[in-house]
């Protein structure tokens, strides 16, 4: 089994920000740049998994990369190269440890809101329809059951939370206040087209996109599609062959984990359970066929 990345360590290199996944170095002599590197680390209920992945940050990285060249003529987005050749040579030195699992990409400002897309009922959506019809407020279809296809993808964002917390959706009136009317029409139309044009294309590999999670940023006043994309972590990926409405769906993504830690006798809240060889194969398993259904 390949050894896991959990924690990834670059001393020429400055470390500007470690989310839950990825890390964010800055690269001397080259402001506008950032070197973006996908760990093995794997979160759940906004909670970093002390156990990683083996092999999960390289499947992040090929995903995202197959999914900017598919979607490039949507929306720019903030791929320079995934050749750790064609990186500035003060990288050059850690080329085994990022080959394969990072990106160098443009130095973005990133919006303050969560651009999310949803082509079926599920997850939180789910629960909030549960209690009222209106969600965040979207005026839903009654009727509903868990796991239906909407008559048409909507469009969900949510705060940024700090790391540890939860995000929050909000309505787009709410987005509005927040980066203006503007800009939040842009946002939502670039949104559904990506969703749209990917949740085709993934259909015809036998996977439905249920909703998915993007992120924008600003360049010289660009909106451009920046971070990761269309992956398991910020996607739901169901097989179609299996897809029967009214009930949750088996999945190519975390929801998986999710499910396993569900059962747990765990608040959500850190320190994580350690998880059994067992979940740590059977995830890993599920990333890699989503990677070989996509990219094949």
């Amino acid at each position: 089994m390949t050894t896991p990345v959990t924690y990834t360590e670059f001393p020429a290199l400055k470390l500007v920000h470690r989310g839950k996944v990825r890390d964010m170095y800055e690269v001397p002599g080259h402001d506008d740049k950032l070197l973006m590197v996908a760990s093995d680390r794997i979160s759940a209920y906004d909670v970093v998994m002390d156990t990683p992945i083996p092999g999960k940050g390289a499947v992040l990285t090929k995903l995202s990369l197959f999914w900017f060249k598919l979607l490039e003529g949507i929306v720019e987005n903030h791929l320079i190269s995934a050749d750790v050749a064609e990186y500035p040579e003060i990288c050059h030195q850690y080329k085994e440890d990022l080959q394969g699992r990072s990106m160098l990409v443009k130095k973005t400002k990133p919006l303050p809101v969560e651009c999310i897309v949803r082509g079926y009922i599920s997850g939180s959506f789910w629960s909030a329809y549960q209690k009222s019809n209106v969600v965040c407020g979207f005026e839903l279809p009654q009727g509903l059951q868990e796991s239906d296809k909407f008559p048409e993808p909507i469009f969900t964002p949510s705060t940024k939370a700090e790391l540890g917390n939860h995000d929050e959706n909000i309505s787009i009136e709410k987005m509005e206040e927040i980066v203006g009317s503007e800009k939040a029409r842009q946002i939502s139309e670039i949104s559904v087209a990506l969703y749209k044009k990917a949740a085709d294309y993934a259909r015809e590999k036998g996977i439905i996109i249920a909703d998915t999670k993007f992120e924008l940023g600003e360049l010289d006043g660009r909106l451009i599609l920046i971070d990761e994309v269309l992956t398991p972590d910020s996607s739901r990926f169901w097989p179609e062959d299996e897809y029967k409405p009214g009930r949750s769906q088996s999945s190519f993504d975390k929801q998986f984990l999710r499910d396993y830690l569900s059962s747990l006798d765990w608040d959500k809240n850190p320190p994580a359970p350690k998880l059994p060889e067992e979940i740590i194969s059977k995830t890993k398993k599920r990333y890699e066929e989503a990677v070989d259904r996509i990219c094949s």
